[in-house]
């Protein structure tokens, strides 16, 4: 039986540390704040701090996320530190893991994720620029020379605004368990700085009983007040 399952790396994570499973229902969600839970995010300014909330944000279920903080379409801040090439974040900083779970090995393709309003998946959210980015560093080192391991060369945020037209963001086909496959055209060494960097190498074509995505998130409201019309959606074929 097929499922997809949401979960969290918390704000002391380390690299062999697992994400904690997460609420997976409509009453479940992240909250995005400004320097602690509760505290608003100024107007234009991003996110200080990430939590696993209630779908209104109204009561944190205690769980402070590791917080990727836009800084420009390449970097990102970690939990306030300086800023950090994309290229170079490994997966444990992301505060969301997306998990697809089989019982038989498949491979996943025509992956998709939208930032909408929380009514029609065809809305973008009301009143907040939303920055994602997929992250695919197994390697845990932010010092792992630049290289991503992770089978493509595209490191900008991606925007969903408000004022645009919805798309779909695209991620990565049959990334296998821990994003540890990438494509065959990528030659590199199989550890580094102590980590394994990739498991294999069958790009699009792996099949495996459990792919996961490692998402960033970065938020930033346009005027006053909770932004709650706001959602994540998420969907890929298998076969």
């Amino acid at each position: 039986m097929a499922s997809i399952l949401f979960y969290a790396n918390i704000v002391t994570a380390g690299p062999t540390d697992q994400p904690t499973l997460i609420n997976n229902g409509a009453g479940s969600g992240l909250g995005l704040f400004g320097a602690g839970y509760g505290i608003s995010v100024p107007v234009d300014a991003y996110q200080q701090s990430t939590w696993v909330t209630n779908a209104n944000g109204t009561a944190s279920d205690q769980y402070q996320l590791g917080n990727t903080m836009y800084t420009s379409i390449s970097g990102m801040s970690y939990n306030g530190g300086s800023e950090i090439q994309n290229v170079n974040i490994p997966n444990y900083y992301a505060p969301l893991k997306i998990s697809f779970q089989n019982d038989t090995a498949v491979r996943v393709q025509n992956c998709k994720l939208r930032i909408f309003d929380r009514n029609d998946i065809n809305n973008m959210a009301s009143g907040v620029v939303t920055q994602v980015y997929e992250v695919r560093h197994p390697n845990g080192s932010t010092s792992a020379s630049g290289l991503a391991y992770r089978g493509i060369t595209g490191h900008a945020w991606q925007e969903f605004d408000p004022v645009e037209s919805m798309f779909d963001m695209i991620l990565t086909s049959s990334p296998g368990v821990s994003g540890l496959n990438t494509s065959a055209s990528e030659v590199l060494p199989s550890a580094q700085f102590g980590f394994t960097n990739w498991l294999t190498n069958s790009g699009a074509a792996l099949q495996s009983t459990q792919h996961d995505w490692y998402i960033a998130l970065s938020a930033s409201p346009d005027s006053i007040g909770s932004k709650t019309n706001y959602a994540l959606y998420f969907t890929c074929e298998y076969l």
